[in-house]
Order: C-alpha cells, then structure tokens, then sequence
C-alpha cells in the first residue's frame, strides 16, 4: 500500500465527514448521513492484507476520532472490528452490492454502537437520541455504502491495493 496515498484519501474522506458537504443529503432533525470512514474500514479491511489493514483501521478509527466530540471511542472501535474483518475476509466475499450494504449495516450497527457506548462511559452521560444516530447512520451507510465502494474501488490502485475484495481462496 502507498502510504501517503492512503492518509490523503483518508484526509479526504475525514474532511467530507467533518466538514458540512454531507449535510445536503441529512436526514431528519438528529443530522444523520452516511459514515464514509465506515465503508472505507470495510473497504480496506476485505480488499488488503491482513497487516496493512490492522494498520489502516487504527488510522480510519484515529481520522473519526478526530472528526468527532471525543477522542479514543472510534479508534479503539474501529481498530477491533477492522482486525476481524481483515481476518474473516477469506469466508466472507463482498463481490454484489447486497453483501457489501449488509455488511456495511451490522459493521456499523456494532462500531458505531461500541463506540457511542466508549462515549458515553468517557464524557459521563449519554445523549437521548444515540440509538436512533446509531441505527440512522448505520442505514444510511448500508444504502450508499456500495456507491461509496464503487469509487474506493477505482481509487484502489491509486493507493496501491486491487481494489478487489479477496475472497476463498481458489480449489476451496
């Protein structure tokens, strides 16, 4: 993997999170968009090698720290279920948009949930409305997710990975 590559692509990606451009397709009165930091832990968690994307997905947890209220939740959540999905990605094949959009849900429902629940235990006191941010995130992140991956895709070789998600390996 092209290492400046990635932290430019993950700058990029923090900045459309943080920034106010997703909020031209919010939902609702909570503000819930797409967690693009999300699809692209997935992404790069099924698409590299298992050491490359340990790696990655403490800096993807990291760069959504650093776009959030809190530091330490997201990377901490991020970098554990970034290890497993780089671990499982030999039994789990995300080649249809149906796979990736379910996997983008149940990734987000458990990160995103984990990490709202590091929160709430670090600042002391929760938010009224986190299951409704957790589950709306993780929805919305399932619909775009595979249009989202279809461009993290191309850009694949531009970081140096395929771009095409490892699966079985061939004769098993």
């Amino acid at each position: 993997m092209r290492w400046v590559r990635f932290a430019i692509l993950v700058l990029v990606v923090t900045l459309l999170n943080a920034g106010n451009a997703l909020n031209i397709i919010s939902v609702g009165s909570t503000n819930i968009r797409p967690d693009l930091l999300l699809v692209l832990l997935l992404f790069i968690g099924v698409s590299c090698e298992v050491n490359e994307a340990i790696f990655a997905s403490f800096i993807i947890g990291f760069a959504s720290d650093i776009s959030g209220a809190t530091m330490g939740p997201y990377m901490l959540s991020f970098g554990v279920f970034g290890t497993v999905i780089s671990q499982m990605r030999r039994v789990v094949i995300m080649k249809h948009m149906t796979h990736q959009a379910v996997a983008t849900l149940i990734l987000g429902l458990i990160t995103v949930g984990l990490a709202e629940f590091l929160a709430a235990l670090k600042l002391g006191s929760g938010t009224s409305n986190v299951l409704s941010v957790v589950v709306g995130t993780s929805v919305y992140s399932a619909l775009a997710g595979p249009f989202v991956w279809m461009v993290f895709a191309a850009m694949g070789a531009w970081i140096g990975i395929s771009g095409k998600p490892y699966g079985r390996p061939p004769g098993r």
